[in-house]
């Protein structure tokens, strides 16, 4: 593998962090060697199984533990409530209001090196994008908006509820909704990532019948 192919810019973090950031895509004491050799943030995702010793040899650290559930047609169990609903027409400064702040559980909010406005304007500028090309959803409570998904084909990559509709078992409703719609726009499974430390989407995906996958331990290392 090439040298450069081992480790790659990730310039949506760079521009919200004010550093060079990367993200080295083999685990390797070559790709880690050549990562000590470039200033800036690094993020590696590894087996949770795997040797550790080459990551604290060269001065990475845990940050968080990423499952990814997966759900198809056959074992999605959703769950429906009549004032529970969802759709595509939301208000763009709405939205983003319930994102701000919204992902404490990240990895990005969880390391000490990068600072918590930075990290909260990392999900805004995702969220952003999202918007922009059609890809969240509104999830709604009496018809006031409660939340949001966002989406990339089939994988729910960015969803938050806002506060004071959290830990009313509303949720699962508006997971089911999406959920449904996603299969039925022909796609064979929808799929997540979620932080193994955020025991409510744990518990929530488990609920509907998702199964989990790929787990990653992520390691990060800031290089003066």
């Amino acid at each position: 593998m090439k040298p450069m192919s081992l480790i790659k810019p990730t310039p949506w973090d760079t521009a919200v962090f004010g550093l060079s950031t990367y993200e080295l895509s083999e685990y390797s004491e070559t790709s880690l060697k050549l990562a000590s050799q470039m200033p800036g943030h690094h993020t590696i995702k590894v087996d949770p199984l795997a040797d550790k010793k080459l990551l604290h040899a060269y001065g990475f650290y845990y940050c968080d533990t990423l499952v990814e559930p997966h759900c198809d047609t056959a074992r999605l169990r959703p769950v429906q409530h009549p004032d529970a609903t969802i759709s595509r027409a939301v208000d763009a400064g709405q939205v983003l209001a319930i994102c701000h702040h919204g992902f404490t559980h990240g990895r990005f909010h969880r390391d000490f090196n990068l600072s918590k406005a930075g990290a909260d304007l990392r999900y805004d500028n995702w969220l952003k994008q999202l918007l922009d090309a059609n890809q969240v959803f509104g999830l709604y409570w009496q018809d006031a908006l409660a939340g949001f998904i966002g989406h990339s084909d089939n994988s729910l990559v960015l969803h938050a509820v806002a506060e004071s509709y959290r830990g009313r078992g509303l949720s699962k409703f508006w997971w089911s909704a999406v959920c449904e719609d996603l299969l039925a726009a022909g796609h064979d499974r929808v799929k997540s990532s979620i932080s193994a430390t955020n025991m409510a989407a744990v518990n929530l995906y488990s609920s509907l019948g998702f199964w989990f996958m790929n787990p990653k331990d992520i390691y990060h290392r800031l290089v003066p």
